[in-house]
């Protein structure tokens, strides 16, 4: 059990560090709608499947039709609408408002884990949640000193797109959970190439939808004012955040219990504030370092416990 907690903790450190990547590139491309940054994202992730699609072929064969309804499901709750969600949240309310709402992931999904499966006992998964909330709360004292009064509309329209985000990604890494341990001949590569298969026509039928219906106004298509800069991010995003991120939370799913990996979510966020400051060129204040503490320290009592309760 030792190893592979330490292998799933690696592959959800790993998948949070890719994943941070998709907070940030909103606020670097700020002149591109949220349809070009989601569709084009999960265009490039559906492009990098293909060839390892070819190479992975013989097990995706044997893939199911449930096994490719799921897919379907997973590519469009937790790729397509989550970063349209995502990325109109952070456009219309700036970065702090979704980071604080997605920054609950941890303590969502771990309750949500734990109650479905009643991996721990809830005195020792609390604990780990109580400083995992209380360093998201300090962290973002500093974010949402950032929010500009009166941002009216946009504001509101915005913390509406950041719940609907997070019950996107609340329901994905669950559900995603609960197939591969209960389909355990799924391959972690495998199951993340299937979900690129699964994006990749959803992404084009979204894309070409929305240049046909309501195109973006005073937008130069198809590859906006800075083409090199966007296919760059896109295929950055779709390699890393996408189908590299993919497979490591593949990996950490089916080795760790639903509760503990609910909390190492944690490591998304963490890196969202990372990118985001460097991006920024500022320092974190006092109180998000403090946050930034208690988050890791809520990590390691969770991991510790997992342990402890393991070995009893």
């Amino acid at each position: 059990m030792k190893q592979g907690l330490v292998e799933g903790v690696l592959c959800a450190l790993g998948a949070g560090l890719f994943w941070g990547l998709v907070f940030v590139a909103p606020r670097m491309l700020p002149d591109y709608p949220p349809t070009m940054l989601a569709f084009g994202r999960y265009l490039a992730f559906g492009a990098i499947a293909l060839p390892l699609a070819w190479r992975d072929r013989a097990r995706l064969a044997s893939l199911t039709r449930a096994d490719w309804r799921m897919a379907f499901e997973l590519a469009l709750s937790g790729n397509i609408l989550y970063y349209l969600c995502l990325a109109s949240a952070i456009q219309l309310a700036d970065a702090p408002l979704p980071t604080l709402i997605i920054g609950t992931l941890p303590v969502v999904i771990a309750l949500l884990g734990n109650a479905r499966d009643a991996t721990l006992p809830w005195s020792r998964l609390l604990p780990p949640l109580a400083l995992i909330a209380a360093g998201i709360a300090l962290v973002n004292r500093q974010e949402l000193a950032r929010l500009a009064p009166g941002a009216g509309r946009d504001y509101g329209l915005g913390l509406a797109f950041a719940l609907a985000a997070l019950v996107c990604w609340t329901w994905y890494p669950l559900r995603n959970a609960h197939w591969l341990k209960r389909n355990t001949r799924l391959g972690s590569g495998t199951w993340a190439t299937a979900q690129g298969l699964a994006t990749l026509p959803l992404a084009l039928a979204g894309l070409v939808g929305v240049l046909l219906v309501a195109p973006p106004s005073g937008f130069a298509l198809p590859l906006g004012p800075r083409p090199f800069a966007y296919l760059g991010l896109m295929f950055a995003m779709g390699l890393c955040a996408s189908w590299l991120g993919t497979l490591l939370w593949n990996r950490a799913s089916r080795v760790l219990p639903a509760a503990l990996a609910g909390q190492l979510i944690v490591f998304e966020t963490l890196a969202a504030f990372t990118y985001a400051f460097l991006w920024r060129g500022e320092w974190p204040a006092a109180s998000a370092f403090a946050g930034l503490a208690l988050m890791l320290a809520g990590v390691a009592a969770a991991v510790w416990a997992v342990r402890r309760h393991t070995r009893a």
